[in-house]
Formats: structure tokens, C-alpha cells, sequence
């Protein structure tokens, strides 16, 4: 189907007279959550490889560029052609080794790159750009790597891992009567050097937390389902036979 049936099922929404009064009502600001969630969505269906969920989940998330475009165009700002005249534009300058003469080795050195063609467009400020609505994982994550490109990182996986002790050690000094506010910053440089420490390790920080949560949820029904067939009262096990009940589920996942 045309994009422009899309478009302009957005504008008819969007109409001030013949409208939906709820999206008469929306901005950037407030659709912005939306927009997030969508692409959440996204990698949720993908993780599941669940196809006819990517198809609709990519729809509601194309919605959202629709949406926002919409928004600039009343605001004579810029419109959708505009937002895929600017992609295309961007593609092509990124690409010169398929759209002009430009060679490269592999898909190492087509990244390499596209980083620099990047850091020039940033004007040479290594940081610029790194959005601070990422979530927090993800932005350290990105932080580092930036860091990293012009030299600024550790030379190893033991550097890295020693900063993690050294952060931890001032965590565990900090919980000697320290301030909130002071635990929360050592608390911060510790989730801070983990991530970097995943970096070194080659994996991704995000991807990781969301997978031990996963896991952690399905041990956690496991126990819960434990302490119903025992009558449900959980003050009535004590800690030692919940943790049998942990680890039976652990070893059981694990199978």
C-alpha cells in the first residue's frame, strides 16, 4: 500500500474540526513516550521472532514517524518528505564504497567509516549526539564507545575490571554513613564501569540486564508457584527454603 493513504489518515486525525479530539491534542513532547515504547515493541517481536508481531509492531512503529512528521508540517517546520529526502540524503553520503567510488575492505572498515564521517558531521565533538533519553544502560554504553575512539579507554579487560573493584570499594565506603546522595554517585560510577567492563567483553550491557531479568522473573514464578502448593503463606517458609527453592529452579531453567 501507498504511504500517502497513511499520511493522510494522520492528517484527517488531525484535523482541528472533523478530528479525534485526542489527537488534536498531541505534541512532540507528549508522543515521544509513544514513539519509545514502539520501538521497544519492535525489539520485543524480534527477540521473540515472532514475525506477524515485527510486521505490526514496524507499522505502529512507522505510525510514530508519521505522526511526528505531521507535527512538523503544521508547524511548517519540515514534513515527511522532508524526513526521507534527509535519510536518503544521509544514506547515500555515508555510503560513498556502493553510491560513488569509494572502497572498502569489510564491514569492519565500512564501520570505522561511517564513525568518521559521523565525528565530521559532529564538528569533531566526540560526545555530541548521544542522546540523553537513551536508557541509561545504552547511553554509558555509547558514552564509552565514543570515549574510546579518539583514545580515551582503558588498554585492556583487566583495567577495566580493576575500575569495577575500585568503584565497588568506594561503594562499600560510602555505605559506611555516607549521605544518600553520596551512595547513589558511587552506585553510579559502579553500573558505569560494569557497562564498560561488558564493552571490553564484547557484549552488549542492555542485552544482558534484560535477559537476567527474564531469567530472574521465570525463577521468581517458579518459587512463587512453590510457596502456592504449600499453602501460599510465604512468611511461613524461612529464607533457607526459599533458596531451595531458587536454586531447584535455577537448575531446572538451566535443563
Amino acid at each position: 500500500m501507498d504511504i500517502s493513504k497513511l499520511i493522510e489518515v494522520m492528517r484527517r486525525l488531525r484535523d482541528p474540526v472533523e478530528g479525534c479530539p485526542w489527537d488534536q491534542q498531541q505534541t512532540f513532547q507528549s508522543i515521544a513516550p509513544y514513539t519509545i515504547e514502539e520501538a521497544y515493541e519492535v525489539a520485543d517481536a524480534i527477540e521473540r521472532s515472532d514475525m506477524g508481531a515485527l510486521r505490526d509492531e514496524l507499522g505502529d512503529l512507522l505510525l510514530q514517524v508519521v505522526y511526528h512528521a505531521r507535527l512538523g508540517e503544521e508547524q511548517d517546520a519540515f514534513d515527511f518528505g522532508a524526513v526521507v529526502a534527509s535519510i536518503v540524503a544521509k544514506m547515500i553520503r555515508r555510503h560513498p564504497h556502493v553510491f560513488a567510488e569509494a572502497e572498502v575492505a569489510d564491514a569492519g572498515e565500512q564501520t570505522e567509516h561511517w564513525e568518521a564521517m559521523k565525528a565530521t558531521e559532529r564538528g569533531g565533538r566526540a560526545l555530541d549526539g548521544v542522546a540523553a533519553s537513551l536508557p541509561a544502560l545504552m547511553r554509558a554504553d555509547k558514552l564509552g564507545k565514543r570515549a574510546a575512539r579518539v583514545g580515551f579507554d582503558w588498554p585492556d579487560v583487566a583495567g577495566v575490571r580493576a575500575k569495577v573493584s575500585e568503584e565497588l570499594a568506594e561503594l562499600d565506603a560510602a555505605c559506611q554513613g555516607d549521605s544518600a546522595a553520596a551512595r547513589a554517585h558511587e552506585l553510579g560510577d559502579l553500573l558505569f564501569s560494569v557497562v564498560q567492563l561488558g564493552r571490553h567483553l564484547g557484549l552488549d550491557s542492555e542485552t544482558c540486564l534484560r535477559a537476567a531479568s527474564s531469567r530472574f522473573q521465570a525463577r521468581f514464578e517458579s518459587v512463587e508457584a512453590a510457596v502456592a502448593a504449600r499453602g501460599g503463606d510465604w512468611s511461613g517458609h524461612p529464607p533457607e527454603q526459599l533458596e531451595a527453592f531458587w536454586e531447584a529452579a535455577k537448575k531446572e531453567q538451566k535443563q
